[in-house]
């Protein structure tokens, strides 16, 4: 943990080379070309880079926009095409509320449009009393058929003539001249939906009980979206925030969560078959004695799987097996070994990976509760005790919603570690010297804005230094956003500068001329504290001879059909 004045000089130090881009850093290269640069900026590109952070690609709507956003494009169609708003309306669910669209068919052919959309050619006006087709029960019954279908659902905005013989659609103004309150509400709430989910630009926010809606600007760079009630979600896969990993990444990782695969392997790694009815069985005991359950109450040797009759002291007794030993010795039970082995290294490789991208999701969602209880209560407890304004102490929200931010991120870089093919060595090693360093900026500024934030909070008069602490949060803040960002565009870009496995795993770039287990000021290792599970050797992989299982990123052999850690079949 560096001391506090590193973490006061942390915007202007060459030393520290988290924050600068030291010779130990990942600042410049020595050969001139492009590369990552994660140092804090305090020149113009700093104001570029926040120029960059304020642009937004998207719109959040209240249930208000949306009315007023659908209401203006019905009175558009309907001025340029001189139609009521009602033919209007049906005009523009039928061609998913794109306007552009409803102007290209109606000119290119508007005798095909009006048959399609169900537009008669003579219309038929609804009076406003119960006098339709000359009789009081045709229109009980067609107020009834309305009803009916409104009940049944959103169908009903296509809703039709009820005669077989008549295509024309029922509009907006026969719904309300005819349905009731109730269903006039529940008719104006299915449209207003339609206006969102049939338009390809708007969607809800995924996030449960938000009515939020949002429109993207599509072709303008990052998917992620932060709705007005605090949720982050991908406006492409509609999952939570995932960057920096694709969204197939993502798809992946949570089928494989999810999925009965993690729960085979366990079963592979850590059971036999009983020998008679074929049932795994896990060995909870220290003998190699095993009685299967009932009915079937078999009684045979763990190791060589043979019947318990045939063993005895002569055999080895309960805790060996001489059989199981000579047989292993020919070679007898190799393959199976084998396949153990592998599967309990696949299930360990992934149990490393799980565990921290859940403990990553959990320190997210308290430093998401600890967020709301500074803005409820803390905030106006703070400003009080320091007898400064609220709006002076800003820069400890800026902090927090950093931290939640970069939890996030961090979560989903084990992902993307997971997914990231074993035999791309050099690739892992920096991509886990990166991660290392964003867990160790992270931690401080966390730190920083939990435990050493208390302090002033407990105090019972106003702290001299308190301006320092907040020189220090706010330039921790900033160097670790700063990093956070440079580290996403990175592993997007997928690490381009790392070049291919040499026989002695190094980088092309910024590796090649920096070490990576440099020395930091403390003079501790810089190593990437995230070692990972990978189950197999890395030495002499040779890239032509090998396929990559997409289900478990095992490194196969080209000539092998099926994974040979988890079986799944090559593509």
């Amino acid at each position: 943990m560096d001391s506090e004045d590193d973490m006061l000089d942390a915007n202007d130090s060459a030393d520290d080379d988290f924050y600068s881009g030291g010779e130990a850093g990942l600042g410049g290269s020595d050969d001139g070309d492009a590369d990552y640069d994660f140092a804090d900026h305090d020149s113009d590109d700093s104001a570029e880079l926040l120029s960059h952070r304020q642009q937004q690609n998207y719109s959040i709507l209240s249930e208000a926009d949306i009315q007023q956003r659908q209401e203006d494009d019905i009175n558009r169609v309907s001025t340029v095409l001189s139609i009521s708003k009602s033919e209007a309306c049906v005009l523009l669910r039928n061609y998913n509320w794109s306007v552009s669209k409803v102007h290209d068919e109606w000119f290119a052919d508007e005798e095909h449009v009006r048959k399609v959309v169900g537009f008669l050619e003579k219309l038929i006006e609804m009076p406003n009393d119960r006098e339709v087709c000359s009789t009081h029960v045709l229109a009980r019954s067609f107020a009834g058929y309305i009803s009916t279908s409104i009940n049944d659902g959103p169908g009903c905005l296509m809703l039709r003539c009820p005669d077989p013989s008549c295509t024309a659609a029922v509009g907006q103004d026969m719904i309300n001249s005819l349905a009731d309150d109730e269903d006039r509400e529940k008719y104006g709430r299915y449209l207003r939906r339609s206006y969102i989910e049939d338009n390809r630009k708007t969607k809800w926010c995924p996030a449960p009980g938000c009515e939020y809606a949002v429109e993207f600007v599509m072709g303008s760079g990052s998917y992620d979206v932060n709705c007005n009630c605090s949720y982050g979600f991908c406006w492409n896969c509609t999952e939570e925030a995932h960057r920096p990993v694709d969204c197939a990444t993502v798809s992946k990782w949570i089928l494989k969560n999810s999925a009965e695969s993690e729960n085979m392997n366990w079963i592979l790694a850590n059971s036999k078959p009983c020998p008679k009815c074929k049932r795994p069985i896990e060995k909870n005991q220290g003998c190699m004695h095993i009685t299967c359950t009932p009915p079937c109450k078999f009684e045979f040797c763990w190791l060589c799987l043979g019947p318990w009759s045939e063993h005895g002291e002569r055999t080895g007794g309960f805790y060996a097996c001489n059989r199981y030993e000579a047989a292993r010795q020919e070679g007898a039970y190799d393959e199976s070994e084998r396949r153990r082995e592998m599967a309990k290294n696949s299930l360990e490789r992934y149990t490393h990976y799980y565990e921290r991208w859940a403990a990553n999701q959990s320190s997210r969602q308290k430093a998401l509760g600890d967020l709301l209880s500074l803005q409820n209560d803390k905030l106006e407890k703070l400003s009080d005790i320091q007898s400064q304004p609220e709006s002076q102490l800003k820069f400890i929200i800026e902090a927090w919603l950093q931290i939640v931010e970069c939890r996030r991120v961090l979560k989903w870089t084990y992902a993307y570690g997971f997914y990231l093919p074993e035999h791309e060595h050099a690739k892992r090693q920096f991509f886990e010297y990166l991660q290392g360093e964003a867990e160790s900026g992270l931690e401080r500024l966390h730190q920083c804005a939990e435990k050493e934030l208390q302090v002033y909070l407990e105090a019972e008069s106003p702290s001299k230094d308190f301006n320092d602490f907040r020189t220090k949060l706010a330039g921790l803040t900033s160097v670790t956003r700063n990093y956070f960002e440079n580290l996403v565009r990175a592993l997007e870009t997928g690490l381009n500068d790392v070049g291919p496995s040499t026989s002695h795993g190094t980088c092309s770039k910024s590796a090649t001329s920096k070490s990576l287990g440099g020395k930091s000021k403390s003079g501790k290792s810089r190593a990437s504290s995230t070692s990972s599970k990978t189950g197999g050797s890395s030495r002499g992989v040779d890239e032509s001879n090998i396929w990559t299982c997409d289900q478990c990123t095992y490194a196969n052999p080209r000539s092998a059909r099926n994974c040979q850690a988890c079986n799944n079949q090559h593509r």
